[in-house]
């Protein structure tokens, strides 16, 4: 949450003429309902199980820079079409980046709480093993700009 995968994404798509696709934003345009909306009916669980499906659809298509939501590499089989069919890039940054970033968002359901630091926190214990595990490479988003974190995964992913 508040890495940079939206506008990283989109740069890198550009620069390699591939198709750009963010899996919240077409999870969004699929349903017509906002990811709040999904989480507010449907619960976490609702929301995990489409965002399951469309990972495993996009996974398959060819020439795509695809960007997950934060929480998607907590299911299994999302890890796996991920790993298997493509070069998994973890931007990561620091807690207060992400803080920063993320603070004036009202379009992030599990920031929602008293304490969206505490929240993300925990979210990152949580999701940070995950990243690691599934990441062909990781790129620090807090201290690179945005040339340079393009340069470093083009360079990396050999594209």
């Amino acid at each position: 949450m508040g890495a940079g995968k939206t506008t990283i994404g989109r740069r890198l798509a550009k620069g390699l003429r591939k198709e750009f696709i963010d899996v919240d934003q077409e999870l969004e345009r699929r349903t017509g309902a906002s990811i709040a909306l999904i989480f507010d009916v449907e619960g976490e669980s609702g929301f995990r199980e489409r965002e399951r499906r469309i990972i495993d659809e996009l996974t398959q298509l060819d020439d795509v820079v695809l960007a997950t939501g934060g929480g998607a590499v907590l299911d299994c089989d999302s890890r796996t079409a991920l790993t298997t069919r493509g070069f998994v890039v973890y931007l990561h940054a620091a807690l207060d980046k992400l803080v920063e970033r993320t603070r004036r968002d009202t379009n992030r359901p599990l920031l929602m709480t008293d304490d969206p630091i505490v929240r993300m926190r925990e979210l990152l214990d949580q999701r940070e093993p995950f990243y690691r595990q599934v990441a062909d490479l990781v790129v620090d988003t807090g201290t690179r700009n945005l040339t340079e974190v393009v340069k470093a995964i083009r360079d990396a992913s050999g594209s």
